[in-house]
Parts: structure tokens; sequence; C-alpha cells
């Protein structure tokens, strides 16, 4: 397996593959890797040729610069994570490598999808997101790139973004992966003592607790009864809201088809999200 430091030289390693008609999917990462990593590049190793993993911890979606420096950097145990695999290709790019002097990203328009849920809580956070994704693209230029439904709301807003830069790659999202407990796989969850991982398990308990009450109220009770169960746990909620899925509009009267809730809650001094369709 081959880790690469550069733009330059990623670009000549992508060129090759290319050259003798391999495609190329891709799996941006913040490293800290855990099995919902490794199930996104499983995926992708299913379906394309080659596969791209870039380990980037990205400091222009964080507005908590506290929550920057403590997130978790470990490049050598993620490299030894992904295994021996030749189809496996790592970008681990210094900030210099990604945002070029010659950077031409200009702010996406994106109608308030960035302003809602995390957006309300995290101020610029989804136009850093986009910043960074659509320079990886750039570099990486895949046919295929992998995202975890965890984040939902990136997920919609990144399609949103390839669709509006007519960039010719499909967005796979793939399922959340759990722990045996529950609890939503996240990178963060290394922050997490075990007392506070049990009391964590009250957000995927509040996301089943949903599916019981739809089956017997309209969104808005529904929410307002689920709130009420979440607080009877030790979490800290900043928000739960039930979103239709593609336009991410707040559901009052009435379901939608397709019909997601949304949770952010913090555990300690770590934030959390999650989510379920229901």
């Amino acid at each position: 397996m081959s880790v690469y430091y550069t733009t330059q030289t990623l670009r000549i390693a992508i060129e090759s593959e290319k050259a003798l008609n391999k495609s190329i999917g891709f799996v941006p990462t913040m490293g800290a890797l855990h099995e919902g990593h490794l199930a996104l590049v499983k995926k992708a190793l299913s379906e394309v040729d080659t596969v791209i993993v870039s380990i980037f911890v990205n400091p222009t979606q964080f507005n908590n610069k506290a929550d920057l420096e403590k997130y978790p950097r470990m490049l050598n145990k993620d490299i030894d994570f992904l295994g021996k695999n030749e189809k496996i290709l790592i970008f681990a790019p210094e900030y210099s490598e990604v945002y070029p002097k010659d950077d031409s990203f200009v702010k996406i328009e994106l109608n308030n999808l960035d302003e809602i849920l995390e957006g309300k809580y995290r101020p610029g956070h989804f136009q850093g997101v986009l910043h960074v994704v659509r320079n990886l693209f750039q570099i990486v230029q895949p046919n295929k790139a992998y995202f975890g439904l965890k984040d939902f709301q990136q997920v919609v807003i990144i399609k949103k973004m390839v669709d509006f830069l007519k960039f010719p790659i499909e967005i796979v999202a793939c399922p959340t992966l759990r722990e045996k407990s529950g609890l939503a796989m996240s990178s963060r969850n290394l922050r997490l003592t075990d007392n506070q991982k049990n009391e964590a398990l009250i957000i995927f308990q509040t996301l089943n607790y949903l599916k019981e009450l739809k089956l017997k109220y309209a969104p808005q009770e529904a929410k307002k009864r689920a709130i009420e169960y979440f607080n009877s746990g030790f979490l800290s909620l900043e928000y739960l809201e039930i979103v239709d899925d593609t336009s991410l509009q707040k559901l009052d009267e009435f379901w939608t088809k397709n019909s997601t809730c949304c949770i952010a809650a913090v555990c300690g001094e770590v934030r959390l999200i999650d989510n379920i369709q229901i």
C-alpha cells in the first residue's frame, strides 16, 4: 500500500491507474479511522479498481478552535489499520497541498441548507466541508466518492455541490455503522470514557423511540415526546429535528414518504451527532 504526501505524486499515481483503464473510488476522512471508515473502503473496493483514502484534518470546517486542537491525529495507526492492500492509495497531505495559494474556491449558494440543523450550531461548517471536498475532488478526480450517512446533512449538501459544479462523480451514501451497543461509530468516541459511552446510548434509544412514536403521532408531537424521553438521560441536547430527506425542511403536521430524525448532543466535552430514517 502506497502513501502519498503531495498532490503531484498522487496525481502521477492516479494517472498511471487511469492509463490502465482502472476506475477510481475516493473515501475522504479526517483520520482516527474506525470500522465505519473501513466499511466505506470495503464498499469502494467492491465497486472500483483503485481506492484513494485521504487522511486530512480539515481546519476550515471547525468553528471551535479547541475542538480542532483536540481532534485525534494518529496517521501511523491509520495506515496500519487499513492493512496491506495494493488497491488502496493513501493521501496524507499538508495544508498547503489541499489549499494552494491559487485556490479558486467560491462560496456555493445552498439556499439555507447550510444554515439549519448542524449549520445553525456550527456557522461556516458546511462551506468549510464543501471547500475541502471540492479541492480534494479536483485532485483525485474519482469516478465514485463514498460518504457515511451518520453525517446525513453533509451527504445531502455534497450531492448539491456535485450537481451545481457538474462534477462527473457518483456520490455513494453508506449506512451508519454502529457499535454493538448501538452507539454510532465516530472518531470522537475516542474521547469518551466507558461511562460516557453508556450515557451516550440515550441518543440511539431516542431515535428508536421515535420510530414507535411515528405510528401514533404527527411529527411535531412525536418530536416533543422524543425530547422528553431524551431529557431523562444525562446528555445536553442541542437539537432534535424531524426533516424531509431531500429538502431538510422540518416536518410538523404530516410525515413525508422519506423522513429522517437528526440529533446533536453533548456528552461531557464531546459533541455527538446521529440520525435515523423513520
